[in-house]
């Protein structure tokens, strides 16, 4: 099976800081108006996955749990040719996201598949 998201190891870091304050964490990317396309980390079951939304891997992390990476079908319509890595910048994000309070923000990056 083709691995669809990755991360790079500034974002690895950053979550090994983030599970050591929240504990397990995971991803979600709705693509929704409130936080653009932004993947949003948040405690692990704290929020809920829907039906129609697509799981697109684990990301391995040395020292933690694997963390789930979930999107919302309908951003997954446009985002389904493409592998995508999260990274980590500069920057405020958004007030539900973990890392918001830490003067970072989760982004992705992407490439079509061949």
């Amino acid at each position: 099976m083709m691995e669809r998201v990755a991360l790079t190891e500034e974002a690895a870091e950053l979550l090994r800081e983030l599970v050591a304050q929240h504990g397990p964490v995971m991803f979600h990317q709705s693509g929704g108006c409130c936080d653009g396309s932004a993947p949003m980390c948040y405690p692990a079951g704290e929020f809920r996955i829907g039906a129609a939304d697509v799981h697109l891997g684990d990301l391995e992390v040395d020292g933690i749990e694997d963390v789930p990476v979930w999107m919302s079908g309908p951003q997954f319509e446009y985002w389904r040719h493409t592998h995508l890595t999260i990274d980590v910048v500069p920057g405020r994000g958004s007030g539900f996201s973990l890392e918001a309070p830490e003067g970072v923000r989760f982004l992705i990056r992407s490439k079509l598949l061949e």
